[in-house]
């Protein structure tokens, strides 16, 4: 099948549940929405997830709910990544759990319960029982684990303003250098008082706090990698030391990289 042929079938209205497992490199999905909810989770690297102009960032052990009928799409920067797309069919009275995005931990029997479906595709139907049960049993069951809302900030506003894609573009791929905002200012041909209004209109934040998302955010991505020690990633995204590092990113993510570290080598 090709992608428009799999999202017709996703959104099939007599068909409660559709699987769409993968492996994938680097790559960006089209915009795209659903009439079933999706449930998205990621082994092997970090997915980058926009939804209603904003950035998520589903990180290793986590997943993600979308609801059913919010337009999103994906970027994948990670090498080999393999991601499960598990759709369900919205129930007539949804709980709240359904009703908003938002990133929780996977607990280790909802993510073997996740992989187990690695070789599935398509739609499940009554017609194999054993594969419709065991779905709808873990869309039964996600309304539990709303109390494993992932600690870390793994959301904030991405930029509309095209200057403001492009300086934060730039800031991503340069995080090992300390720039100011007026260092940037300058070099985008802005004044540092136009910048600065930008990214409170645009953002709602000002450069200190996004540049700070920037460099957690990217050490989340480099800790999923697992091929770095953590002082070296304190360094890639721009901390001379591995104590100032350590207290920002908890400050952050509400755990510190060691902890989070251990968390991922499970």
């Amino acid at each position: 099948m090709d992608i428009q042929e799999i999202l017709n079938e996703i959104d099939r209205p007599d068909i409660a549940f559709f699987v769409n497992n993968m492996h994938i490199g680097a790559a960006e999905t089209p915009i795209q929405k659903h009439n079933k909810g999706q449930l998205v989770y990621a082994e092997g690297g970090i997915v980058h997830v926009f939804i209603e102009n904003k950035h998520w960032y589903l990180a290793a052990r986590c997943f993600l709910w979308i609801p059913a009928h919010m337009e999103h799409y994906f970027m994948i920067s990670s090498k080999n990544v393999e991601l499960y797309n598990l759709y369900f069919k919205p129930g007539k009275s949804e709980v709240a759990f359904f009703q908003q995005p938002n990133i929780y931990f996977a607990n280790d029997l909802l993510r073997e319960m996740i992989l187990f479906t690695r070789d599935w595709f398509g739609n499940i139907t009554k017609q194999e029982p054993a594969k419709y049960y065991f779905i709808k049993a873990i869309q039964e069951n996600l309304p539990v684990v709303e109390s494993t809302k992932h600690p870390i900030v793994t959301q904030h506003p991405f930029p509309t303003d095209p200057k403001l894609f492009e300086i934060a573009h730039y800031l991503r791929n340069n995080l090992d250098t300390n720039y100011t905002i007026e260092e940037i200012a300058e070099k985008f041909g802005m004044s540092t008082r136009s910048l600065s209004r930008k990214f409170k209109e645009n953002l709602g934040m000002n450069y200190v706090r996004f540049l700070r998302s920037l460099r957690i955010t990217q050490a989340l991505e480099l800790l999923a990698e697992q091929k770095y020690n953590i002082y070296e990633i304190a360094m890639m995204v721009g901390y001379g030391s591995l104590a100032s590092f350590s207290n920002i990113f908890y400050k952050v993510a509400g755990i510190r990289p060691t902890d989070y570290a251990k968390l991922l080598s499970k």
